[in-house]
């Protein structure tokens, strides 16, 4: 879990830094030279039936460029074809660069963000657990950082993290449906997350309060602290 927990972060870290980066200009440019560039078709049918669609046949290519900056040579994958339309082998172009990496070839952007394949297929089919544990575990943290004072069992604190995961998992099918329409964000992971969190702790505070009420009712000085 640490190791998916912390490949996440990463991700988040390079979407985040790459849409700031180009949002505010702030990308390095170096003069390049394209020396490899392969074509990668692939093809299906466009829906149909009740899957929607046309059921037509078609064909997506992408491809995978090969660049010369200064004594290094850089290799981006992936790249659509509208992207690369009239790149060819042999051609000086202007690389942005986020931390050595090929973000922009002539303002043409180039890097393939978040995607449905490789580590990334695997963070988005995970993420509900790796969410969970994440909520899980700052509920943990705020207990733990009450030193003792109030306790709960563990019947009494589940409900307060299952809401948690509740709302975040209503927070990630709102960015999903957001990103239907091409409205989606770097820092995704953060938001459900961020939200799954803070309500976890609203529904603990909640019970810490009540658990605080009924032990102070029913303790002979009227102030004892609550321990359930």
């Amino acid at each position: 879990m640490a190791a998916l927990i912390l490949l996440l972060a990463m991700r988040t870290y390079e979407e985040t830094g790459v849409a700031h980066a180009r949002s505010n200009g702030t990308l390095h440019t170096a003069e390049a030279t394209i020396t490899k560039l392969t074509s990668h078709t692939t093809s299906g049918r466009d829906g149909g039936g009740q899957d929607g669609g046309s059921g037509a046949w078609i064909f997506t290519t992408k491809y995978t460029i090969e660049l010369r900056v200064g004594d290094a040579t850089k290799t981006v994958d992936g790249v659509p074809d509208d992207s690369a339309n009239d790149l060819q082998e042999g051609q000086r172009v202007q690389a942005g660069l986020w931390h050595g990496r090929v973000v922009e070839i002539d303002g043409r952007d180039v890097w393939p963000g978040w995607h449905p394949g490789g580590w990334d297929m695997a963070l988005f089919m995970l993420y509900p657990l790796i969410m969970g544990y994440l909520i899980a575990l700052a509920a943990a943290a705020y207990l733990a950082g009450l030193g003792g004072r109030v306790r709960l069992v563990r019947r009494d604190r589940s409900p307060a993290v299952a809401f948690g995961f509740l709302v975040g998992m209503a927070a990630s099918f709102v960015l999903m449906g957001c990103a239907a329409f091409g409205n989606s964000i770097a820092y995704w992971p953060v938001v459900p997350v961020g939200a799954g969190t803070a309500a976890a702790l609203v529904g603990l505070r909640r019970v810490l309060r009540r658990a605080q009420a009924t032990r102070v009712e029913n303790s002979p000085s009227g102030n004892a602290p609550a321990q359930v």
